[in-house]
């Protein structure tokens, strides 16, 4: 009888064991089904390689990139295409710089070979795909800007201003931007950057209160949408965060809670307020000194996570459909 009962235990622990490492998140999809192909359109690599001494590089630019040359031009160079002796000069000054020279050398050793961020960013939109079939994915375009921009979109395409992923350790990011923003502006946060901005395309904030709580989960869901939609993502570099500063933030959770309450911030509209839990910055300064930045997005997440762990029955469109913050926040039952 002994023997039984020992067997029936280990059997019982067996399956257990096999059941957890057998459970799959609820919303991964077979990505090789239904796949959508990204090919990201290399204009960084086109413009690099132009001949401005050719008085055709604008039309060749043109004929091959007709949507996005008239936006670059516009948005990087403020020139409109048809000013075509300003057009001419902006490139043939940007091309011919020796610092931009280095920088443009730089990137094209840095994004060589793409076929990692494409493949990222295609299964990420194969899974738009398959739970937002409604929605038109845009068409991705790598660009360089001379430091001017990382982001750039419209209705039909957004890009990514590859000089500005070049590697947190660049020595010329030092006297471009803060140290605590170069993290982040390496090769590994192209394709995080480019889902995240497609979700952002994809589904702006509506909230009438505008309060820290609907900032805080309205960047929550889009933190969980992205999570799902790259699993193979460690979640520390969907948030941008290094890993002592997740860390941080896990190990803190409960008094950072704490102090939102304690502080009266959760309904507070205060814009200046909600920036500092919200905006980049070196730290979160209603919270501490030593904690990372952004914990307003952060703790959202973490609501979010809790929002969908308890509510089994809520998919995913309805979960960004649902812009009843205070009852995601209760339905939640978020006790960090």
């Amino acid at each position: 009888m002994k023997t039984i009962k020992l067997n029936l235990a280990i059997l019982i622990s067996i399956t257990l064991i096999f059941n957890a490492c057998g459970k799959k998140n609820r919303f991964e999809i077979d990505t090789t089904k239904n796949r959508i192909e990204v090919k990201i359109q290399r204009f960084d690599s086109a413009l690099i390689s132009i001949d401005t001494t050719n008085k055709n590089f604008q039309s060749q630019l043109n004929n091959k990139f007709p949507k996005f040359l008239p936006i670059y031009s516009s948005d990087i160079l403020n020139i409109e295409l048809k000013d075509t002796s300003a057009v001419r000069k902006s490139f043939t000054q940007f091309l011919g710089d020796s610092t931009f020279s280095s920088v443009n050398k730089k990137t094209m050793q840095t994004f060589g070979n793409i076929s990692d961020i494409e493949k990222k960013v295609s299964n990420a939109f194969t899974y738009i795909h398959f739970y937002f079939p409604e929605v038109k994915l845009p068409e991705v375009y790598f660009f360089v800007s001379g430091f001017n921009r990382s982001i750039l979109l419209n209705e039909n395409f957004i890009g990514i201003g590859t000089d500005l992923y070049l590697g947190s350790d660049y020595s010329l990011y030092k006297s471009l931007t803060y140290k605590y923003l170069t993290y982040n502006m390496k090769r590994e946060s192209v394709a995080a950057d480019l889902v995240s901005a497609t979700l952002f395309r994809m589904f702006p904030i509506n909230s009438s209160k505008d309060r820290l709580l609907d900032n805080m989960l309205f960047r929550g869901k889009i933190m969980y949408l992205q999570s799902q939609f790259m699993p193979e993502e460690k979640p520390e570099n969907l948030m941008g965060y290094t890993t002592e500063q997740w860390n941080w933030s896990k190990k803190n959770e409960k008094g950072i809670w704490a102090a939102i309450i304690d502080n009266k911030d959760l309904f507070s509209t205060n814009v200046l307020l909600i920036r500092k839990y919200m905006n980049e910055a070196p730290f979160t300064s209603p919270i501490s000194q030593d904690s990372p930045g952004r914990l307003g997005t952060w703790l959202g997440w973490q609501i979010v996570d809790s929002y969908m762990n308890n509510n089994n029955k809520v998919g995913l469109e309805e979960l960004m459909n649902e812009n009843n913050y205070q009852k995601i926040l209760e339905e939640s039952k978020y006790r960090p």
